[in-house]
């Protein structure tokens, strides 16, 4: 299988999107889809899953901002999708597909770790 160099196609500082993370309570950050196999090209788009704190009041408008700051970050266009709405999901196949194939790329246990992509 070959190795996904996520480094060269994020192209991101680690500060960059812990920035974005702390501001809006977001607890966990996970890629999933195209970004992590061999079928990613210039046209993809980054599909991310984001579990925030408890206690953060996260609104549509609210996802919908967090969606464009991180399409400005990555330069490409990002879909968004909570940990929560993919765990409620019915569609089992796609629910156990991301769950088991997401990689974490931000969270917040892991802050002091060094960079798991």
């Amino acid at each position: 299988m070959k190795m996904i160099n996520l480094d060269q196609r994020l192209n991101i500082q680690p500060n960059q999107l812990e920035e974005i993370c702390q501001q809006w309570q977001i607890t966990e950050l996970a890629l999933f889809g195209s970004v992590l196999r061999t079928d990613f090209n210039p046209q993809s788009d980054i599909d991310i899953l984001v579990s925030f704190a408890e206690e953060a009041k996260i609104t549509f408008f609210d996802l919908d901002t967090i969606e464009s700051q991180l399409s400005k970050l990555f330069n490409r266009p990002v879909d968004i999708v909570t940990k929560q709405a993919i765990e409620q999901s019915h569609n089992w196949i796609r629910k156990n597909n991301i769950l088991n194939h997401a990689k974490v790329i931000y969270g917040q246990r892991s802050r002091d770790a060094s960079r798991s992509y």
